[in-house]
C-alpha cells in the first residue's frame, strides 16, 4: 500500500510540475512573424537542420483533415503558416517558397466562401483570414473540384482567394512531378 501512495504522489508531484513549467512561457516565446496571428512558432537559431537561405523549396501540402470544429481555424491550413513561418524565420526569402496547398477530402469545407459557410455551419468561415494572409505571403490555397461536387457544394460558392483544381489526385502528382515534395497534412 505504502508503494502505491508514494507512486501516486510522484505521479502527481511530476504532473503538477510540467503544468507549470508550460503555463508560465515568457511572453516572446512563441511568434507568428510572417504569416501573423498564425502557425505559431518559437524559433531555435542553432537548431539542426534549419533550411538553407540560398535554395528554393518546392512543397504541395496535402490537407485532409476536416477543423476540430467549425469555428477553428483547420489545423492543417496552421500548419502550412507555421511551415513558412518557420522557413523565414531560418532567413529564407518568401520568393524561394514555392507552396501550394490542397484541400480535399474532410478538408474541403475550408475553402468555402463566408456565406456559404454560414449556411452549412452556422458561423463565419474562419479559415478565410488564414488564406488571406497565405496568399499574400505567395501560398497558392487550392481546392479539389472532385470533392467539391462530392460534398454537393457548388463551384462558385469557393472563396475568391482559393483556387479550383482539377483534384487533389492531380495536384499532388502534377506538382510531385515538377519537383515538388508531398508533405501531408
Amino acid at each position: 500500500m505504502r508503494k502505491v501512495i508514494t507512486a501516486l504522489l510522484a505521479g502527481a508531484m511530476l504532473a503538477s510540475a510540467g503544468t507549470a513549467m508550460g503555463a508560465d512561457m515568457p511572453q516572446g516565446f512563441w511568434t507568428t512573424p510572417t504569416i501573423h496571428g498564425y502557425g505559431k512558432i518559437h524559433y531555435l537559431a542553432n537548431a539542426a537542420y534549419k533550411p538553407d537561405p540560398r535554395e528554393t523549396y518546392k512543397i504541395v501540402f496535402a490537407l485532409t483533415q476536416a477543423a476540430k470544429a467549425p469555428g477553428s481555424v483547420n489545423a492543417s491550413l496552421d500548419h502550412v503558416a507555421r511551415t513558412v513561418n518557420l522557413y523565414v524565420a531560418a532567413g529564407v526569402p518568401l520568393d524561394h517558397l514555392k507552396f501550394v496547398a490542397i484541400a480535399y477530402g474532410a478538408a474541403t469545407p475550408l475553402a468555402l466562401d463566408d456565406a456559404q459557410y454560414r449556411a452549412k455551419f452556422g458561423v463565419a468561415n474562419p479559415n478565410l483570414p488564414l488564406i488571406e494572409e497565405l496568399r499574400k505571403a505567395g501560398v497558392d490555397v487550392s481546392v479539389c473540384a472532385q470533392a467539391v461536387a462530392e460534398h454537393d457544394f457548388q463551384y462558385d460558392w469557393v472563396d475568391h482567394h482559393v483556387t479550383l483544381a482539377l483534384s487533389g489526385l492531380t495536384t499532388v502528382t502534377t506538382l510531385e512531378h515538377q519537383g515538388y515534395d508531398l508533405m501531408p497534412l
